[in-house]
């Protein structure tokens, strides 16, 4: 019988040999500890890539439910694939979609952002409906291979270059929401952890 460690490693390979980026191990350590402590019960994560983090959340947390957002059909179809070979089907929702074009009616405890850099303000406005009081929204890659630090001028790529101001807006419009108290950690690749104030609270 394969256990979970070489499921996991598997995907991890799989990752490396299509190119699939993945949160690295700092990064997902950073979320799995995160939900453990803050006992998350509910999670939505919007780019489930071919599901590792979504996997590695379910894992570190038995009653952990998660719905996740794919829509790229290469990477959802092996998500779906990874998801049934550790059988987290009842745990892990996985919908094949743009999700800005994705209605989800349910609240969640947690919102990870994953997914295009340049469109995190608008998932972050979309989404924030679903989040309960008090509830958290975390977004990786916030330094983008540590891009975001560099002099924009030393950036040759105009695309990389117009990421990288995304992502510079989008701290902006982290610090600048007095709806959330946000915090960016220095872990992986640069993690934002935006509070949800709750009503009447600080």
């Amino acid at each position: 019988m394969v256990n979970n460690y070489t499921l996991i490693k598997e995907i991890k390979e799989y990752a490396i040999d299509n190119k699939v980026p993945i949160m690295n191990q700092e990064g997902i350590d950073f979320l799995t500890t995160f939900i453990i402590k803050h006992q998350i019960k509910k999670v939505l994560e919007i780019g489930s890539a071919i599901g590792y983090s979504a996997i590695m959340m379910s894992l570190c947390s038995p009653s952990l439910k998660i719905t996740t957002i794919e829509r790229d059909e290469t990477r959802y179809l092996e998500a779906v694939r990874n998801v049934k070979k550790l059988k987290l089907e009842d745990r892990i929702t996985l919908i094949f979609n743009d999700a800005l074009r994705t209605k989800i009616d349910d609240k969640f405890d947690l919102i990870f952002i994953d997914a295009a850099k340049a469109q995190n303000i608008k998932f972050f406005e979309l989404f924030e409906k679903n989040l309960n009081d008090g509830g958290f929204i975390i977004t990786d890659n916030m330094y983008f291979h540590g891009l975001v630090k560099k002099n924009e001028k030393e950036i040759k790529s105009r695309n990389v270059r117009g990421i990288v101001r995304k992502i510079k807006d989008y701290i902006a419009f982290l610090k600048e929401n007095d709806n959330y108290n946000t915090t960016i950690y220095d872990i992986g690749d640069g993690i934002a952890v935006s509070e949800k104030k709750t009503r009447g609270g600080v």
